[in-house]
């Protein structure tokens, strides 16, 4: 690394952490303003309220990343801009594109940083925050039960139909349990009054049950009451027999990926948003990389009257990138587009804007103009 290189760095890193921390702290005292009677009426104490908000660390720095990188980039830009400094730069023999590599890096290493988060405990934190303030208002912990679900394993042609599913102590109450043949013939029945899963032996067992097994006719062969039944080798867990039923906003990797293939063969549109939100995960974090592009042509100025204009352009088009992107990924989820078009397009679009304003910016040639007929 250059002397260059650390002065440009040095430039853009201070205002690149106030904008980052103080973005968290004005979402923490909104946050705070919005839920605080809440707070004190569930009488929430301070390891509740670390827990709550450290459960809100991995989306929040998601969120605030793209923005401050934007901010920071434009502030630190433009006032070497005003000071001539990138003038100079320029006219000592280095491109624009050499003098903003370090800048570039940053986009990279924010990038995978924004990756990381993205990847597990972001996607979660939005359903933790929802749980989280539900028992702080009802004063207790709320078990997440599922009532009344149903869940149908194509491959191994099994049928489940539970009354009440604890997910996170992964055990059933009245459970009935349906195993057919491929020709849609009843060949054997478990009915239970509960059950448990045990992860480590991966074993089912059932309590109070009875065991049927029928001949392809319908007749009754065996019918047989146990306290315990045991069973081994089901491919069936908690988390899959749930996660029919579960958001795929918050899902993470692991989780979308284990969804999509338990249930490969779900229709294309009830697939369709799974699928986005994975692509999605994986494109998302790139969004630092394209707001590098998108703001350096901006900040990089060669004269005073042009500074607002490109900071306004660059915090347009960051918006619109946004916006866009946001509207892909409801085109996606609806099945209206390929979940690749929808996580993807919009980010190699303006990806591609901001390479086009870049060499625009380092061959000093001006921006296109709106002209409107007549003016």
């Amino acid at each position: 690394m250059t002397i260059l290189d650390r002065y440009i760095l040095k430039k853009f890193l201070t205002p690149f952490l106030c904008c980052f921390f103080g973005f968290i702290a004005i979402w923490f005292i909104f946050d705070l303003s919005d839920n605080l009677q809440d707070f004190i009426q569930g009488r929430a104490g301070m390891d509740v309220l670390l827990e709550y908000y450290g459960s809100q660390i991995p989306q929040i720095v998601v969120m605030c990343l793209p923005i401050a990188l934007l901010l920071a980039l434009l502030y630190s830009l433009t006032a070497m801009s005003r000071a001539n400094e990138i003038i100079s730069m320029m006219g000592a023999g280095l491109s624009l594109t050499r003098i903003i590599a370090p800048l570039i890096f940053v986009g990279l290493v924010l990038s995978a940083a924004t990756a990381y988060f993205n990847h597990t405990s972001a996607p979660h934190a939005a359903a933790i925050r929802k749980q989280m303030l539900s028992d702080i208002k009802r004063g207790k912990k709320r078990d997440f039960k599922i009532k009344g679900h149903l869940f149908r394993n194509r491959e191994d042609l099994r049928t489940w139909y539970v009354n009440s599913f604890n997910v996170e102590q992964g055990t059933l109450r009245e459970v009935q349990i349906i195993q057919q043949d491929k020709g849609g013939n009843i060949l054997s029945q478990w009915y239970a009054r509960d059950g448990s899963y045990d992860p480590v032996a991966k074993r089912w067992t059932l309590n109070n049950a009875r065991y049927s097994e029928m001949n392809p006719e319908g007749d009754v062969l065996k019918s047989e009451i146990r306290p315990t039944i045991t069973i081994d080798g089901w491919s069936e867990t908690p988390w899959r027999i749930s996660s029919s039923v579960m958001n795929p906003d918050f899902l993470s990797v692991p989780e979308l990926r284990d969804y999509l293939e338990f249930n490969s063969d779900f229709p294309a549109v009830r697939l369709a948003p799974y699928r986005t939100h994975m692509n999605f995960r994986w494109a998302l974090p790139m969004i630092c990389l394209v707001v590098v592009f998108l703001a350096a042509p901006m900040g990089v100025v060669y004269s005073r009257r042009g500074i607002l204009g490109g900071v306004a352009m660059a915090i347009g088009l960051f918006f619109s990138l946004v916006f866009v992107s946001s509207l892909f990924i409801a085109l996606g989820k609806g099945s209206r587009v390929s979940p690749f078009v929808a996580a993807w397009l919009p980010l190699i679009v303006f990806f591609g804007i901001g390479v086009l304003l870049l060499w625009f910016r380092s061959t000093n040639r001006d921006f296109a103009k709106l002209k409107l007929p007549g003016f």
